[in-house]
């Protein structure tokens, strides 16, 4: 696995790359680690410097981690938004630009021992470490990306282990400690895999090593989906959600890092739309499938999908009579008056009216296809498309 590391002086600190790379080693696994860092430079600053662009074109890394300057994105939301998540956006987008199989990792940074006295919400270490949590995960969201939550191991260990000194003596930095602690959190992270039992110690004593191993497992091992971590070798992810209207369903795209989608609806019909609209012509239950592709890999995900319409005898107990024919419908209602709408199979309203009680409605089939829906005010008792042969 190779990975650039983008950021500052919390990477560059204790030679964090070459840190999490024997860290890896000592671990059976191999990593090849590339950095560019400059003392306080924000993503902005980077966007902005031909050798960060040089940097993520010296070979098709399979990581690019990214880091911020380590307040950047405790501040207040609307400056956050202005000045940082666009440059996040920005190097993310590069990234997959370069390489459809480079993945993008942020480097989730920790509040400073005691906090930033300059905004009231960051003058203390918890409220610093809340407001980077959530500016990393909002930028993650934003860019398909993951996250390296070193922030929250920062916070596990003080919280457990307040003896180990995780800064030097500015209160901001890290110490040996914290960068060994941030190296265990990244090789959890890009591994998905416990780090208890690696061997290197960057000379830390026995007891400190394994607690900080510990706090990287407990932490990112059990929440990889939160974080949105996944196999390095897997940069596009197939996911979707579906809404069943009975008998049309709406599905929703939200894969990752795709540029290309095709669904299989279950019932012989498919599409390539990013989220089509499918209307199934009787009731099952349906296997959909969606097939998310980018240039470089592939992701299939499937889902069960249950369609049931109103039966005939469903709709008498309702009272209402039912009779469908080639170029008509017959509709009356022995309870109370109930409104029919004729839509487009895509969904375009085409024309409704309202049934009176005992009346006799016949409703032609002006167009070759749609979906007709019988409704009161309260709930809708028949949807139901329909081919005029």
């Amino acid at each position: 696995m190779s990975v650039l590391f983008i950021g500052n002086s919390y990477t560059y600190a204790n030679d964090l790359p070459n840190m999490t790379r024997q860290l890896a080693e000592s671990a059976g696994k191999q990593l090849t680690v590339g950095s560019k860092t400059n003392g306080g430079y924000t993503f902005q600053n980077h966007t902005n410097d031909p050798l960060t662009w040089a940097a993520m074109h010296q070979q098709n890394w399979d990581v690019v981690v990214l880091q911020a300057q380590s307040q950047e994105p405790s501040f207040p939301d609307d400056q956050v938004d202005t000045g940082t998540v666009p440059f996040a956006k920005q190097l993310a987008d590069s990234v997959a630009a370069i390489n459809p199989c480079s993945n993008v990792m942020y480097y989730m940074t920790w509040g400073r021992e005691n906090g930033d006295p300059q905004w009231a919400p960051i003058s203390t270490f918890a409220g610093m470490n809340d407001r980077l949590y959530n500016a990393y995960m909002r930028m993650a969201d934003t860019t398909e990306s993951m996250v390296a939550a070193v922030g929250a191991t920062w916070k596990y260990v003080r919280d457990n282990y307040p003896a180990i000194q995780l800064y030097v003596a500015d209160g901001s930095h890290p110490s040996v400690a914290g960068s060994y602690l941030v190296a265990c959190t990244f090789y959890t992270s890009l591994f998905q895999a416990p780090v208890t039992g690696a061997t290197y110690t960057a000379g830390l004593d026995p007891q400190t090593v394994l607690q900080l191993q510990n706090a990287a497992d407990l932490v990112i091992l059990d929440s990889l989906d939160h974080f949105k971590l996944h196999p390095i070798d897997e940069p596009v992810q197939a996911h979707f959600t579906a809404t069943n209207n009975n008998p049309d369903v709406q599905f929703t795209n939200t894969s990752i890092r795709e540029d290309q989608v095709n669904w299989e609806f279950g019932d012989g019909n498919t599409s390539a739309l990013e989220n089509p609209n499918h209307i199934y012509a009787g009731n099952g239950t349906y296997i959909v499938t969606l097939v998310a592709s980018n240039g470089c890999a592939s992701d299939t995900i499937s889902q069960e999908v249950i369609v049931q319409v109103n039966a005939l005898d469903e709709l008498a107990e309702a009272g209402i009579i039912f009779r469908e024919f080639n170029d008509r419908f017959e509709v009356q209602t022995t309870t109370k008056p109930i409104y029919y709408e004729i839509y487009s199979l895509e969904g375009k309203f085409i024309i409704s009216d309202k049934i009176l009680t005992y009346d006799l409605q016949v409703i032609m089939k002006n167009q070759k296809n749609g979906i007709i829906l019988l409704k009161n005010e309260h709930e809708i008792f028949l949807r139901k498309p329909f081919i005029k042969s």
